[in-house]
């Protein structure tokens, strides 16, 4: 199928009216080219009204700087802790190590594939039990779009006064019980990159509570600058600001956002309704009426029983390039293999749906098995420690993770699919026809 039009994950999609390309021309011809100006402005009430709640909205440069903004304002300096969901991808996490803190991961709960709530607060109390102060905050992350179960973790950071800051990066338009993600804890994460569900070329905000807090960290992205007519710093801020032309997107985007989501929702229900009686393949859907995802992404899981042709030769071949996404730089790897991967299943139908113009990839993979967490610190192995709960504790000299197994397993047998607002319906057709073939 080389002559067939390559199907993406989810590419990004301007308006049929252009109103981007409108907004974009109005910054270049009043000159405001600057990371601010009615643009930014006007994207970040845009923004407001979206996620409601009364909420402040700051526009950024990019979703990890909104991460790295939150835990700033929520008070993480070098030496503390931060709970953060392992199953997620690194812009998650990163932040954290950029402050001097540590990431404590928390495993998933099968249900949502999300932060597992029984195990936070287990976690939260053996880490008051080791170093007698509670983590700084927690970072529940919206997977694929996924929410995650908000009113159990409130909960329990309610009971132990820890701040949530959500990251909602995929989770864009996504619902729990009618309210927008984002919108629940302290802080709300979100991302408008190339690929998600609305786009500023590269970009994101931070959801934040009221205007003190929203002031505090927008004079954090704008390099905390001082009220004086020369550059005075009291402080150590940052150039994350959002430009006027990035912004000038946002605003063209968002007449769009409710089609967008919209037609994932419907690409999900058509890979539901012609996968149904696939044996071994299950689509990951709702897990009940309170959630309300905006299927960023589609995912399923292929059981391990389950043959897909070619199994025998996954990972013959080393991945020269890097696949998907938008970095192009990458080392060139030893081996095939690593010590936490998807299964055959899993690499063999990736290859077939790579060859039959699919853009399909593997789950994320845990950040409690990414080698940047798991440096050893006892006798070239992880300190290994089991809580009388069942629940194992692996000490790095960069992290500590609380894990019940269920994120790796997902990772060993989960596939993401195309979902964007380019997928037609005869794309998703097709894509089902492709997976059929390739199971034995």
């Amino acid at each position: 199928m080389a002559d067939r039009k390559r199907i993406y994950l989810c590419l990004a999609h301007m308006s049929e009216a252009g109103l981007e390309q409108k907004y974009i021309k109005e910054a270049f011809y009043t000159n405001w080219v600057v990371p601010l100006g009615p643009n930014v402005n006007g994207f970040e009430k845009d923004l407001e009204e979206f996620v409601g709640q009364n909420k402040r909205v700051v526009a950024l440069s990019a979703g990890t700087a909104a991460v790295h903004l939150a835990l700033i304002a929520a008070g993480v300096k070098a030496g503390d802790e931060v709970i953060v969901q392992s199953f997620t991808f690194c812009a998650s996490s990163h932040p954290i190590t950029y402050l001097g803190a540590t990431p404590v991961f928390i495993d998933s709960e099968k249900d949502t594939w999300n932060m597992d709530p029984d195990l936070l607060e287990e976690a939260i109390k053996d880490r008051i039990a080791k170093t007698g102060k509670k983590p700084k905050a927690i970072v529940p992350v919206a997977l694929y779009g996924m929410p995650y179960q908000i009113d159990k973790i409130m909960a329990i950071a309610d009971k132990y006064d820890i701040p949530v800051i959500e990251d909602a990066a995929e989770g864009f338009g996504s619902r729990f019980n009618g309210q927008v993600l984002g919108t629940f804890g302290k802080y709300g994460v979100l991302s408008f990159n190339g690929n998600k569900m609305i786009t500023t070329s590269g970009g994101g905000a931070l959801i934040t509570a009221n205007e003190e807090e929203w002031r505090e960290i927008m004079m954090y992205a704008t390099q905390y600058r001082e009220s004086y007519p020369y550059y005075q710093h009291e402080k150590i801020g940052f150039n994350y600001r959002m430009s006027n032309i990035c912004a000038g997107i946002g605003r063209g985007q968002m007449t769009v956002v409710n089609d967008h989501i919209a037609h994932h929702k419907h690409v999900q229900a058509l890979y539901e309704e012609l996968l149904k009686d696939v044996p071994g393949i299950k689509i990951h859907g709702n897990p009940d009426s309170r959630y309300d995802s905006n299927f960023w992404l589609c995912t399923m899981t292929i059981d391990p029983e389950v043959r897909i042709k070619g199994q025998e030769n996954a990972y013959k071949t080393i991945v020269t390039g890097a696949v998907g996404g938008a970095a192009g730089v990458i080392h060139a790897a030893e081996s095939a293999h690593t010590d936490c991967e998807p299964n055959a299943n899993v690499e063999a139908l990736r290859v077939i749906m790579d060859q039959a113009q699919i853009e399909a990839r593997p789950l994320w993979k845990p950040m409690h098995k990414q080698p940047v967490y798991c440096r050893t610190i006892e006798n070239g192995k992880l300190k290994i420690e089991n809580l009388p709960s069942g629940i194992i504790c692996q000490t790095s000299d960069t992290s500590v993770a609380y894990v019940n197994g269920v994120s790796e397993e997902l990772f060993k047998i989960g596939m993401c699919l195309p979902a964007g607002p380019y997928v037609s319906d005869d794309d998703v057709q097709y894509i089902v026809q492709c997976i059929k073939d390739a199971i034995i």
